[in-house]
């Protein structure tokens, strides 16, 4: 019977062979670090705090572990940007100035702007703990930019996002991108 492929050099063959092991070793390490984030036990902090974008996806945990832990204040990224419409609508109809409702702009519109006013809103009111909500692929590298901005014990809780196995496959490039550059690149420090 004729092979339909021609037979490769060996040194091809391992090339090949170690790059497929490669890919799938990162494939299970992205799983873990990017999709099964569920803490084992959550517990009362000084305030929940969501992430800004896909808000439509974070409210909701945010506002359901408030009120599940009895935290005493709900903190909201406010951004004006399409994907976070349903924090910033939230922020614009309440009332200020409102004890369990802070609404925060960070000077830059990405986690390390949001991590470095986080820490300032942690020294200036005095928590102790803080309980960050942000979409799964999201709470590796924004828990560690958090611990680098805040002495505040920090406890990050997911929302986990209704992705196809193509856009989680775009997340694990872009958050395994994003955890190599804050741990060579730290914030805050």
């Amino acid at each position: 019977m004729p092979r339909l492929m021609p037979e490769l050099p060996p040194v091809v063959a391992q090339a090949l062979a170690f790059t497929a092991g490669a890919a799938v070793l990162w494939l299970i390490i992205a799983f873990q670090l990017f999709v099964n984030v569920d803490p084992l036990s959550v517990h009362r902090t000084d305030a929940v705090i969501m992430l800004g974008g896909a808000s439509s996806e974070r409210l909701p945990v945010a506002q359901r572990v408030q009120q599940e832990l009895g935290a005493p204040v709900l903190v909201l990224s406010h951004t004006d940007t399409p994907g976070n419409k349903v924090a910033d609508e939230t922020c614009n109809a309440a009332q200020f100035p409102n004890s369990t409702l802070v609404c925060f702009q960070p000077g830059e519109y990405d986690t390390r702007g949001e991590a470095e006013a986080i820490g300032k809103l942690v020294k200036l009111n005095g928590w102790k703990s803080i309980t960050v909500v942000t979409s799964s692929y999201h709470v590796t590298r924004a828990g560690r930019l958090m611990e680098q901005c805040t002495t505040a014990d920090v406890q990050m809780v997911p929302s986990h996002p209704d992705f196809s196995p193509a856009q989680w496959l775009r997340r694990f490039v872009i958050e395994t991108g994003g955890l190599i550059d804050v741990s060579l690149r730290p914030e805050c420090s």
